[in-house]
């Protein structure tokens, strides 16, 4: 399989698994969003992690599968992989991007679809589509400038050039770096710290989040309101409250 997920301490890692450089064919786009799926229904999964191995997060799109398409094969091919994407951007609970080496195009894109992204000291990131006479075509259009704005993300699209960690570090495209070969614990640590949190609460809260980044300010404070006075009716509401106030803060558990 191009594409595996693993369970473990309440954390799925969707591992990419296509050498040498996990370029992204139509087989693992269609895996990604079966197991992005898989992992938005499992309840062990309660946190996820995005990796694409020890060397490279993703270098982009099958340029050779991409070369043999014609207009009509893509019409028919992009909604789909869009919908790959789109996926993993849903799944409702907190997701961290796992980033080692090049994460170029699809792969760039893919890292945008997670709520927190830690890169290797090594990593480049980059949407070059612009160089093979296209745009992005898995979100990149979209989901760049919302993280990093605007002016940013044209910069990087318009010119397709690749950023190293510290550049993308400082523009808001990665949220921590660290050395290479931490990328992985450290971000299953990040995954594992909130698998133990309050679920619902988690997806309220994401939801709410990503909501309102693409709505109008009343609209994202009723989702907000709405999500609110529905968490008191949740037993983790209770468990939490009820810790405080008989233990103090930060001391409740959700298990």
């Amino acid at each position: 399989m191009t594409v595996n997920l693993e369970v473990a301490e309440g954390v799925g890692t969707l591992r990419l698994d296509r050498p040498p450089m996990n370029a992204l064919d139509v087989a693992t786009q269609d895996r990604l969003k079966e197991l992005a799926e898989e992992a938005t229904r499992r309840d062990d999964v309660r946190a996820v992690v995005i990796y694409g191995g020890e060397r490279v997060f993703a270098a982009g799109a099958d340029i050779k599968e991409m070369q043999a398409m014609d207009h009509t094969a893509m019409i028919l091919r992009a909604r789909a992989l869009q919908d790959s994407f789109t996926a993993v951007a849903r799944i409702p609970k907190p997701v961290v991007a796992a980033i080692t080496g090049y994460a170029l195009g699809g792969g760039c894109e893919l890292a945008l679809c997670a709520d927190y992204r830690i890169a290797a000291d090594n990593a480049k990131l980059g949407q070059p589509e612009i160089l093979l006479g296209l745009v992005p075509g898995a979100g990149g259009t979209q989901r760049l400038p919302r993280l990093v704005g605007p002016s940013k993300a044209k910069d990087l699209i318009f010119t397709g050039r690749q950023v190293k960690a510290d550049e993308a570090l400082a523009i808001g495209l990665v949220d921590r770096i660290v050395p290479a070969a931490e990328v992985y614990e450290q971000a299953h640590a990040w995954a594992a710290r909130l698998a133990q949190g309050p679920a619902i609460a988690l997806r309220a809260a994401k939801e709410a989040i990503d909501t309102g980044l693409e709505t109008d300010i009343d609209t994202g404070l009723a989702v907000e309101r709405n999500w609110f006075a529905g968490l008191f009716a949740t037993e983790d509401r209770d468990r939490g409250m009820r810790s405080f106030v008989e233990e103090g803060p930060g001391k409740a558990k959700f298990l």
